[in-house]
């Protein structure tokens, strides 16, 4: 897990692949202000409209890199307002992409995905994982888009790229006073650069604010109705819409689910419990293999991390040594996905046979946001506006070492990441929405809510605090008994069929299904 960003792993799958590819290789107050009902007035319906529809250009630098989709692939900006308090004041413009249904007689209306973070652009995002969609993409636009602080939606900046690549110098995990001198002097630096470089836009980049940008989104896709797909973050974004606007929701899917109930201190815990977990399924995978003889161990993984926070090991990239945080995100990014647990398996034995460490350095690289020409996305950047712009809590190093203890016996792996992660907020220069999101949205349609029982990012019970909070007759709670974070994308033809069911036919699943 990062230690700058302990929500910012929602994109590893498919940025783990593209980074490989080119190398070649919680209950509280609620927030917000209440809901808006029908009532348009926050200026959500006020006649605005997605125009000039043209052909995508490549994702640019701080969208994550890459070629351009191609034919079929459509893109535009929507003006919104910077702060919806003065809705005819200054706009943003929100980076569009679309792909229109394949089956125009058929055509339902569009289908809106946020695959999470917070921080992933999914204008770069949608296109590569589109085949993923193939069945619902006949009777709907897929369409996705920047939230705001992301990407082109007037990006988060903060730290350059070579500050970025200095900082992973500094030990996030300190062990004496002069470590966590040096830890906290970066966390400042990277505050200051934020508030320095975007401070204008750092007070409306929370998750209220991007919902009511999803509505205004429906409006100028011309839908009555806001059909969802929700993945990881983009699950509290659904359930914070699903609030606001619950009148205004229609199919909506929310797969690998963030916990409403917890706050940041619980939801760090359990996600370092979801990994652990998740590690130690790998472990056993491996072991039942055919290279079983070549498998690693957990003593052999904490081996292997003890010796690098004193000694990194070198990489195929002078100047730029595999650290212990960077093994640590490694070892994760690859439990995204039982598809990349043979990337794992490779770069544990490159760093404990051969002394090096260039996969695990890749692995982490996916998590980072960093593309192998040494750019980076504004993913770390818009991840932690967006938290802070949310979480009221703020922890100091006293806290961080009170609860180490705890972290610890979560996962002796990833326990100390998570824990001083929650020091990103400290000296933030804007002050949190809510200790945890109101995702109350009585009056709404069903919400399909799927939780995966080897989930390591959003570990399964977020789906049934999710499915309860959301409100009776709302929520529907559907399990995937797998691996990895997420479900729908799994493969699994159950939750393919139970889904593509929901969404293309209206045919809500049984509350409690299980597909395994």
């Amino acid at each position: 897990m990062s230690p700058s960003r302990p929500r910012a792993l929602a994109l590893a799958g498919a940025a783990l692949a593209l980074v490989l590819a080119a190398a070649g290789c919680g209950a509280g107050d609620g927030g917000g202000s209440g809901r808006d009902g029908d009532s348009g007035k926050d200026g959500a319906s006020r006649g605005v409209s997605a125009r000039g529809w043209k052909p995508c250009a490549a994702p640019t630098a701080i969208q994550g890199g890459g070629k351009a989709p191609g034919k079929g692939w459509e893109c535009t900006t929507l003006p919104v307002p910077l702060d919806y308090a003065k809705p005819d004041g200054p706009t943003i413009g929100l980076a569009l992409i679309r792909s229109r249904a394949t089956d125009t007689e058929h055509r339902i209306g569009s289908l809106v995905f946020n695959f999470g973070g917070p921080g992933g652009s999914g204008v770069a995002t949608l296109p590569e994982l589109a085949k993923s969609y193939a069945g619902l993409h006949a009777r709907y636009d897929l369409v996705s888009f920047d939230p705001r602080g992301v990407g082109e939606s007037a990006g988060v900046r903060c730290l350059g790229d070579r500050e970025l690549d200095a900082a992973e110098a500094t030990d996030a995990t300190p062990d004496d006073a002069a470590e966590l001198t040096a830890a906290l002097a970066q966390n400042k630096r990277y505050v200051q650069a934020c508030d320095r470089n975007s401070g204008k836009v750092l007070p409306h980049v929370g998750t209220t604010d991007a919902a009511r940008d999803l509505d205004r989104l429906r409006a100028a896709l011309g839908d009555d109705k806001l059909h969802y797909f929700g993945i990881s973050y983009g699950t509290e974004l659904g359930g914070v819409y699903a609030h606001l606007f619950p009148q205004r929701v229609g199919r909506a899917v929310l797969d690998a689910v963030v916990d409403p109930s917890q706050d940041p201190v619980e939801g760090a815990q359990a996600q370092a419990k979801g990994f652990q977990l998740a590690l130690g399924d790998y472990l056993k995978g491996c072991a039942k293999g055919a290279a079983a003889s070549s498998c690693p161990t957990q003593e052999s993984v904490t081996t292997l991390l003890k010796r690098l926070d004193a000694h990194p090991l070198p990489t195929a990239r002078k100047g730029r040594p595999l650290t212990q945080d960077q093994a640590v995100n490694g070892i994760a990014a690859a439990l995204y996905a039982e598809d990349t647990w043979k990337y794992l398996t490779a770069g544990l034995r490159e760093a404990t046979e051969k002394g090096t460490g260039t996969t695990l350095q890749l692995l982490s690289d996916s998590l980072a946001g960093r593309s192998p020409d040494g750019r980076y996305s504004n993913l770390q950047a818009a991840n932690r506006a967006v938290t802070c712009a949310d979480a009221q809590q703020r922890y100091t190093a006293d806290d961080i070492t009170s609860h180490l203890p705890a972290f610890r016996t979560a996962s002796p792996v990833f326990g100390e990441s998570a824990a001083w992660a929650l020091l990103q907020c400290t000296d933030w220069p804007v002050k949190g929405t809510w200790k945890t999101p109101d995702v109350h949205a009585d009056g709404s349609a069903p919400i399909v809510v799927i939780g995966n029982t080897g989930d390591p990012a959003t570990p399964y019970e977020g789906a049934r605090a999710m499915t309860e909070r959301l409100g009776k007759g709302v929520g529907v709670n559907v399990t995937y008994r797998g691996e990895g974070h997420g479900a729908y994308n799994s493969g699994n033809a159950c939750m393919t069929r139970l889904v593509d069911a929901y969404l293309l036919e209206g045919r809500v699943p049984k509350e409690g299904t299980t597909c395994s």
